[in-house]
């Protein structure tokens, strides 16, 4: 089994890119695969590899200025979720595009996933999911609002167009790990909302600690890695990845028609053309070939 550790940390970074070589080669020098993004606002991403290898990043992360108390959330996987190691440096660690919002000025109040239920069902709470729209689609809290956007840096706008539909209410948000609420409940206060909350750990925690007989999920949650998506104790789930567009597909969606591995689904079948489709096959008959030889294709997580 595979440790699997995502982690994130707002922290001020003077100068990322002398951070960036040291932790790649402790990676790699520990067999760590995964992705880690660094920008001056700090820390994101997840890796996954043995367990003395994930304390030693782990070590190496919380020694880095202003990381001493960086959480991560841990999970398990029966194969590696990764193909290899990338540490990336970026203007965002998560990419919301709005310069003013600083999550080290203040967040919405945490709730801890014990308390979460006891807060969404209340009458005066309306519940937003800051996730893009395919991440929804697999599974979300029950009454949850979607606001059906394709990445982040539309959740602005996507405010601006619907907050009268949440005059007097207090506002709980949630997204897969926290990060996307250090930032939207950050934004929400620049913009007058004195109630909100978000969920302390994320979805990720909430399985992790609550439940299945308790839980108000439905679904799975998407998870940027080879497992595609986990469930309730974090195991995982039965999604597998169109490697054309990159969205979660159930098993069956396998015998829909427009389903060819690696090439297109029903998602995406309609929307890139047949110099497309011809340019993955050729990727998967290259993936094909290295599974055959015991390797991994780099095309793959």
């Amino acid at each position: 089994m595979f440790t699997v550790a995502a982690l994130y940390h707002f922290t001020r970074f003077p100068d990322p890119v002398a951070l960036r070589q040291p932790l790649l080669d402790l990676c790699n020098a520990h067999g760590i695969s995964g992705t880690l993004l660094l920008a001056g606002e700090g820390v994101n991403g997840t890796v996954a590899g043995n367990r003395t290898g994930i304390d030693a990043v782990l070590a190496h992360l919380r020694a880095l200025p202003g990381c001493a108390g960086l959480v991560h959330k841990e999970s398990q996987a029966a194969e590696q979720p990764f193909n290899r190691m990338k540490v990336r440096l970026k203007r965002e660690i998560v990419t919301m595009g709005q310069p003013d919002v600083d999550p080290l000025q203040g967040t919405g109040h945490y709730v801890a996933p014990a308390d979460w239920n006891a807060l969404i069902t209340a009458p005066d709470v309306a519940v937003i999911d800051t996730r893009n729209d395919y991440e929804v689609a697999i599974g979300t809290f029950a009454g949850a609002v979607d606001p059906q956007t394709r990445s982040f840096g539309e959740f602005p706008a996507w405010w601006e167009a619907n907050r009268h539909r949440f005059h007097n209410k207090r506002i709980a948000m949630f997204c897969t790990g926290g990060i996307r609420c250090e930032k939207s409940t950050n934004y929400l206060r620049g913009q007058g909302v004195e109630e909100v909350y978000h969920l302390q750990g994320g979805i990720l925690k909430y399985l992790e600690e609550v439940a299945e007989a308790e839980s108000t999920w439905q679904g799975e949650c998407f998870v940027f890695d080879g497992r595609v998506s986990v469930g309730h104790g974090l195991a995982e789930g039965p999604h597998i990845l169109c490697h054309a567009c990159r969205r979660p597909l159930l098993p069956a969606d396998r015998d829909r028609p427009q389903f060819e591995e690696g090439v297109a689904c029903h998602h995406c079948a309609d929307r890139t053309s047949a110099a497309d489709k011809d340019r993955f096959r050729e990727r998967q008959h290259q993936i094909a070939l290295a599974k055959a030889r015991g390797d991994r294709h780099l095309g793959t997580l």
